[in-house]
């Protein structure tokens, strides 16, 4: 399939595809949530911002990065090791981002809690979508409800935090990018040749809610925390 065809087709779903994809979307909250876990430790441990802010500790971010998604990959047949390295992957990605939450949390901690709240509504529109869908999978009705879940987001946003209308429509922007970046994913799980295992398709979704987040979180600091790094 095309990148186009991935963004606006509809798959007809096996038996088995329909019940893959659950299941990848239930790993995909599992690493979601480990990866709420890791960046908790991170937003509250000088120590672990410290570490990840010098040279050794991105270089040690970058090769977690690449390797323990590989390592899971590799074990994506054998549900307790592959599971095992999705949950550690979720972890160890809330951790690298210990600078950044860091200066969130002294900034204002309310802008993790709305970086947090965007990601949210993408995740809980799409995800809600695949669970209801069924046995066909249309990639514009999931695109349609995640972009409304996402400018209701960015609305909700604005109540809390009066970023204007400009943040209104950054912020709806980067969900709505983050909800085209899930669709994608998921058509591309649909017709993968591993589609006979969650694990791949779990980690390339955590993979595109990880950059809506950081993309969030950046910008909220830039338009309410006056772009501060102390």
């Amino acid at each position: 399939m095309s990148t186009w065809d991935k963004l606006t087709g509809t798959t007809t779903l096996t038996a088995q595809q329909a019940a893959v994809i659950k299941q990848t979307y239930t790993l995909f909250g599992v690493s979601v949530f480990c990866a709420l876990a890791g960046g908790y430790l991170g937003a509250t441990s000088e120590t672990l911002a410290r570490f990840f802010s010098g040279w050794i500790g991105w270089i040690v971010a970058m090769l977690g990065l690449n390797l323990i998604p590989r390592i899971a990959i590799a074990c994506r047949h054998n549900p307790a090791l592959g599971v095992t390295a999705l949950v550690f992957d979720g972890l160890f990605a809330g951790l690298v981002l210990s600078p950044l939450l860091w200066v969130a949390s002294r900034v204002a901690p309310v802008l993790i809690l709305a970086a947090l709240g965007i990601t949210a509504t993408v995740f809980v529109g799409v995800t809600g979508y695949v669970f209801a869908s069924g046995r066909t999978f249309s990639a514009p009705r999931g695109m349609m409800t995640g972009m409304f879940f996402a400018i209701m987001g960015a609305v909700l946003l604005n109540s809390f935090l009066n970023i204007g209308f400009l943040g209104i429509l950054i912020s709806a922007g980067i969900g709505i990018f983050g909800v085209m970046i899930l669709i994608y994913s998921t058509s591309e799980v649909l017709n993968s040749e591993n589609a006979d295992s969650p694990i791949p398709g779990a980690l390339s979704l955590f993979a595109g809610v990880f950059q809506i987040f950081v993309a969030v979180l950046n910008l909220l600091l830039r338009l309410v925390g006056g772009g501060r790094r102390d």
